[in-house]
């Protein structure tokens, strides 16, 4: 008699914990890869080997599934790295030398989240309603704060920009430095180091504007 084949081994039944941790990690996955509009629940099911079905019990909306997986994570990286890189009290060297070191940070932290960041730009653009909120992220919210503060206090007398805009100004210089640095510097017009370099002194000296 022939041997019968074994049956297939059954899978093991995941935790609702498992599908929801497998859930936003495959729509994080799906966001970066198609952007806001371009990814589907269907695709983000696919990949987390769920059903939509459970992706809905978990999210009312690809909305509230957006925000869980891009904005929750991107605000936590924002707060970390706020919480690693203020000014700490007696902190010695030079303004200049501190400020050099923190924005060639912020540039690496933005290096290493993105394809996150790139994910909110392009859902900001054609998916507007997906991003509501995006200025209240406590961490960048956090760093804007902060940013203000050390701003004011090397000003002398009237800001000729005004602090919570000067930081801001600053920081979209260094973030669409990065977004799209294919786009604004062709191959061989400068090295990376090279053009790192440049937005440290054009957000210092931007900086320095308001000095005395």
């Amino acid at each position: 008699m022939p041997k019968q084949p074994a049956a297939p081994p059954r899978r093991k039944r995941r935790s609702s914990e498992e599908v929801a941790d497998r859930i936003l990690e495959a729509a994080a996955e799906e966001f970066e890869l198609s952007g806001y509009t371009g990814a589907t629940t269907a695709a983000i099911a696919r990949r987390a080997e769920v059903t939509e079905a459970q992706i809905f019990r978990f999210y009312e909306s690809k909305q509230a599934l957006f925000r869980a997986a891009i904005f929750t994570p991107l605000n936590r990286h924002f707060t970390e790295f706020h919480a690693a890189n203020i000014a700490r009290p007696g902190d010695s060297g030079s303004m200049r030398v501190m400020a050099r070191r923190y924005i060639n940070e912020l540039q690496d932290f933005m290096e290493q989240h993105s394809r996150m960041l790139m994910s909110l730009i392009v859902a900001s653009a054609y998916s507007p309603e997906s991003t509501d909120g995006v200025g209240e992220l406590e961490g960048l919210r956090a760093y804007f704060d902060q940013g203000t503060a050390v701003m004011s206090r090397r000003v002398s007398g009237q800001a000729k920009v005004d602090p919570r805009l000067m930081v801001r100004v600053s920081f979209v210089a260094v973030l669409a430095s990065l977004m799209f640095k294919d786009w604004l510097f062709p191959k061989g017009l400068a090295s990376d180091e090279d053009i790192r370099e440049a937005i440290v002194d054009f957000v210092i000296d931007g900086i320095r504007a308001n000095e005395a």
